[in-house]
């Protein structure tokens, strides 16, 4: 039970991370009418998490808790600086940043107890911190068991998209909540792959949501910061 709180806790929309000010190129494509209903928006989540950015950043937020539990702290730093590296566009870039070192720095707040270990953790990945990093370091620190964590990881990024959409499209808070629902399955799906991708198959094909948060910037008006 206790895995479970902590489980809920960090994938808690109400944890102060910054998340509610990011829409991931979502805003351009609804500025440019390529999303314009429910439906729309449901194939491009789906799109994104069968092949998208979003599962090599779980894949690697998984060698993270894995490095984690082996102690091994130079891999670490290693998939940290690759993640970065990997990183398309420069407001995706600072996203990841700014909630991975928000999130260093609160858990060395919330847990005073293990409070050490997420600073020496925070030294050794050699900041600026991911979100993936930070997430699964947390996870393997509180005992979260690796598949449970991992869907929580892709249950928030998408639930945090569809908020988005919500307010953007705009949607109904009750097709928004069915749109949820939906993506359950592929979610599912999506956690069997992701756990047993080898190092050579990190690889993406999401050039439309590079293309996105690229032109996110030049918008007349904005509601997100991405």
């Amino acid at each position: 039970m206790l895995s479970l709180l902590n489980l809920l806790q960090l994938v808690s929309p109400t944890l102060p991370l910054g998340a509610y000010s990011y829409s991931e190129g979502l805003e351009t494509l609804v500025e440019t009418q390529t999303l314009t209903d429910a439906d729309e928006v449901r194939q491009w989540l789906e799109t994104e998490l069968r092949h998208g950015t979003i599962r090599i950043e779980t894949a690697v937020m998984v060698r993270a808790y894995r490095s984690v539990k082996a102690g091994n702290l130079a891999d670490l730093a290693r998939w940290n600086r690759w993640l970065s590296a990997t990183r398309e566009t420069a407001e995706l870039q600072q996203q990841s940043w700014q909630m991975g070192n928000s999130l260093l720095r609160l858990l060395c707040d919330l847990d005073e107890a293990i409070a050490p270990d997420f600073t020496s953790y925070s030294v050794a990945v050699d900041r600026p911190c991911n979100l993936a990093i930070a997430y699964g370091i947390a996870a393997a620190a509180w005992d979260i068991p690796l598949h449970e964590a991992a869907l929580g990881y892709l249950y928030s990024w998408t639930t945090h998209l569809i908020a988005a959409a919500v307010k953007l499209v705009p949607l109904g808070q009750t097709a928004g909540q069915r749109l949820t629902r939906q993506l359950q399955l592929t979610l599912m799906e999506a956690i069997d792959r992701i756990l047993v991708l080898e190092d050579d198959d990190l690889a993406s094909c999401s050039w439309g949501l590079s293309l996105a948060s690229m032109q996110h910037e030049t918008l007349y008006s904005r509601l997100f910061r991405s």
